[in-house]
């Protein structure tokens, strides 16, 4: 079925040049006086993560309502920073997946010169961190698999994420996957140029890198739902 944004599935280069403009007049003054600019843009985004929403629904379920529900604001918290730049100069957003079963996000980040698609697990608590690094250490085998699948390593190359500079408490650093245990996140980036990002193709690149996922997500919702005997952990 043919999408029904279909004059939305590219980006626009005026997208990318108002991004650039707030970058080099990144205050307030500024911000107002091209309001009316920011807002059509904001209204193409809003559109074009309409078409990012509705083909990942074809293949997974998804909590985010909406492609504007999807978006961060561009208005940083600038309260506990040193910079205090107002604007963000990205688009950006996420995709939320849907019931307790189905773990990890998706996420698109649209920049001049600094544009990516991503997924994974920025931030796990303590207790998810503390499972995957015991399954890991249980059985690395299943992970290094998805990680040595050539679909993951010509779409992502590696898996990415702040680590620990040894092991983490309780395993042991001669670990056969001290590699892996060392993770505090597990990050799945692809990077685009701009060019790429302006192109017609770019919305099914997209779509094409969050099924890319799949595997890693599905293997981490299993872990993440599961005991080490692979026992369902319950409603």
């Amino acid at each position: 079925m043919a999408s029904k944004y279909t004059a939305a599935t590219q980006i626009r280069p005026s997208s990318l040049e108002f991004l650039s403009n707030l970058a080099d007049n990144n205050e307030r003054n500024w911000f107002n006086d091209n309001k009316p600019v920011y807002q059509e843009e904001l209204q193409h985004i809003e559109q074009f993560a309409d078409v990012l929403l509705e083909q990942l629904s074809r293949h997974d379920l998804i909590e985010t309502p909406s492609g504007k529900k999807s978006l961060h604001r561009i208005y940083r918290d600038v309260r506990f920073s040193s910079d205090k730049r107002p604007y963000k100069s990205n688009w950006s957003g996420g995709f939320k997946r849907a019931t307790k079963f189905r773990r990890g996000g998706y996420y698109f980040h649209i920049e001049p010169g600094n544009s990516m698609i991503a997924g994974g697990f920025w931030g796990p608590v303590p207790e998810d961190l503390k499972r995957i690094r015991e399954d890991i250490a249980f059985d690395p085998a299943p992970l290094r698999k998805i990680l040595q699948a050539e679909e993951f390593i010509s779409t992502f190359g590696k898996l990415e994420g702040e680590q620990l500079k040894t092991a983490p408490k309780g395993f042991d650093i001669a670990h056969e996957a001290v590699d892996l245990l060392r993770f505090k996140q597990f990050l799945l980036i692809r990077r685009f140029t701009d060019a790429e990002v302006l192109a017609p193709g770019f919305a099914a690149k997209v779509d094409l890198t969050f099924q890319a996922m799949r595997p890693f997500f599905d293997y981490m919702s299993e872990v993440l739902t599961s005991d080490l005997n692979g026992e369902s952990a319950g409603d």
